[in-house]
């Protein structure tokens, strides 16, 4: 980050942050998550997805942000999908020698794209895209948005009950945790709200990093 940038709850920044979303970013992820979702369970419903590929997905994304409520969570669903513990483990941990060879763009997409808070390249897109056609790359997208939503909302409330047993994230602070569970929750109806209009006019599913 450049010395001159204003510094706030949810930016990047080495001591405060990292990491974290601020609650602008925290609309724009759930406006972008509820547009993609059902195209992740299309593709699940048409066996284009496995439950395991989304998990994988989803665990990617999740090591990214650094959210402990969801590695939790996604680490019991990817065991009931039939993943190992030592897979589950590196996942976690960033490693992916274990993900399938047919899985690894996707993964490795799943990791830009949250690395890029949800600003990835249009070449990182099309060559999703024409690995797995159309409709796989946007049920991927679709889970990739689901568990970003997941670790925006899940970071904050799970930081501040963790703060209340005395094991504060120190990448967070408690007006951080408070901003995102009071406006970000406020925010919530308007995004859907947002989704269904832009539906209607047709707006673009995603943009790219200029």
């Amino acid at each position: 980050m450049k010395k001159e940038e204003k510094l706030e709850p949810g930016n990047i920044e080495p001591e405060f942050g990292k990491k974290l979303y601020s609650v602008k970013e925290s609309y724009w992820i759930f406006y972008n998550g509820i547009r993609t979702m059902k195209y992740m369970s299309r593709a699940r419903k048409n066996h284009k997805l496995s439950s395991k590929f989304i998990e994988r997905i989803m665990l990617a994304v999740t090591e990214v942000n650094e959210c402990a409520i969801c590695s939790y969570a996604h680490s019991k669903r990817a065991l009931e999908t039939g993943m190992t513990t030592e897979e589950i483990q590196k996942m976690l941990r960033g490693i992916i020698e274990d993900v399938p060879d047919d899985e690894v763009t996707a993964v490795m997409f799943a990791q830009h794209y949250a690395d890029t808070r949800g600003n990835p390249t249009l070449e990182s897109w099309q060559r999703l895209v024409e690995i797995y056609g159309i409709s796989r790359a946007m049920g991927i997208l679709g889970a990739i948005r689901i568990i970003m939503i997941g670790n925006t909302y899940g970071i904050p409330w799970s930081s501040f009950f963790n703060r209340l047993k005395g094991k504060a994230d120190p990448r967070s602070s408690l007006l951080y945790e408070i901003n995102m569970m009071i406006l970000g929750t406020l925010l919530i109806p308007i995004s859907f709200i947002h989704t269904v209009i832009s539906g209607l006019f047709g707006k673009p599913i995603i943009k790219f990093e200029e």
